[in-house]
């Protein structure tokens, strides 16, 4: 089971819906504070915080193992679990949008400050950086064309093959860029989440 492109395309608005509250949080977290401070204390209080704060922990500990389960054989890593590599590589979709909502749910969509405000656009560009390269992907892997590229009026048929590109090749090429910028953020957030976790433990 792997999603379709319409799939991923509701995936993708979904995941820019869960974006917008991170936009005007500056204009409805002072609000909610005046006009309902006895939740906004609540919201902010330990005890939620630790609790979506772990929901979203649990939902980055079974990404961290799907994603283990998709590269195993690459990194020599022997984990096996049942179904095809397509439904984990589903799941994981699935999985990162979900945690962008808990996300949302942990912060409010308070953009945070200094060194989580840096951690939260790693933890963005981690999510568009999959859901980008998974539609873009997944679009030309549908297309009925054999061939992509430009090919100017006035090129003679000769010189065509100058200009077109295999799907198989565009498909390389295009994995190539987003899934290591992918693997890069996800290094780059792993380890920020571990300063985040102490940060939050050692201000508690």
């Amino acid at each position: 089971m792997k999603p379709k492109f319409s799939t991923l395309i509701i995936l993708t608005l979904l995941a820019a819906i869960l974006l917008v509250p991170f936009v005007f949080s500056p204009y409805y977290l002072p609000n909610l504070r005046d006009r309902a401070f006895e939740l906004h204390l609540i919201l902010q209080g330990e005890i939620y915080k630790q609790i979506t704060g772990y929901s979203s922990l649990l939902f980055v500990f079974l990404e961290m193992l799907l994603m283990a389960r998709k590269r195993g054989r690459s990194w020599l890593i022997k984990i096996k679990l049942p179904g095809s590599l397509q439904f984990w590589r589903s799941l994981h979709i699935f999985l990162g949008i979900a945690l962008l909502g808990t996300t949302l749910i942990h912060t409010l969509g308070s953009r945070g400050l200094n060194f989580n405000a840096i951690f939260l656009w790693v933890f963005f560009g981690v999510t568009l950086s999959a859901l980008v390269g998974a539609v873009a992907e997944t679009g030309v892997l549908e297309s009925s064309r054999r061939y992509f590229g430009w090919i100017p009026q006035d090129t003679k048929e000769v010189h065509k093959s100058r200009f077109l590109i295999s799907k198989a090749a565009l498909i390389r090429n295009m994995r190539a860029w987003w899934l290591n910028t992918h693997i890069f953020l996800v290094a780059v957030f792993c380890i920020m989440l571990v300063f985040h976790i102490f940060l939050a433990y050692y201000y508690q």
